[in-house]
């Protein structure tokens, strides 16, 4: 799907604010409020937008552990990644799961309450996942940027300045 400036300005202030109102955003980018709504829905059904969720702050509901674990897999029985991949998106602990090229095979973002129950995790859950040869969990000191938006640059129309 192509953008236009207009998408552009859109995704840029909702990535922004996704409570913002259609009248207010309407006039951020500078057409009808009814020209807005649809241009929003536009961008949901085609995907460009998936979702609109609240982000919630681990440490304040009490998830006080977070780290990346690194993942091998058993090389003789990479017929089993797709059923991996379910098991991880099922696991309520991960909160993201990256397939990887590299060292390793996949990379998950993992929270817990404490240390304990991160040990539980692993001993009962993760490393019981059939296939896995190798697992590193890196544990995350401080959270220095964690992007959430994605800058759509908005090229400038001819005649303006």
């Amino acid at each position: 799907m192509a953008l236009d400036r207009i998408d552009k300005k859109i995704l840029n202030t909702l990535q922004e604010n996704g409570k913002i109102t259609n009248s207010k955003l309407s006039k951020i980018v500078g057409i009808s409020a009814p020209a807005t709504l649809e241009r929003v829905k536009r961008l949901e059904l085609s995907g460009v937008i998936s979702h609109f969720t609240a982000v919630v702050d681990p440490e304040k509901i009490g998830l006080t552990i977070m780290a990346m674990v690194s993942i091998s897999l058993n090389l003789s029985n990479l017929s089993s990644v797709p059923s991996i991949k379910k098991r991880f998106a099922a696991l309520d602990e991960v909160i993201e799961c990256y397939q990887i090229a590299g060292a390793n095979d996949f990379i998950l973002k993992v929270v817990a309450k404490d240390i304990k129950a991160y040990a539980r995790f692993m001993n009962d859950k993760l490393t019981r996942i059939e296939g896995i040869q190798a697992v590193q969990s890196s544990f995350i000191l401080d959270n220095i940027k964690e992007k959430k938006k994605f800058i759509l640059e908005i090229e400038e129309e001819e005649g303006e300045g």
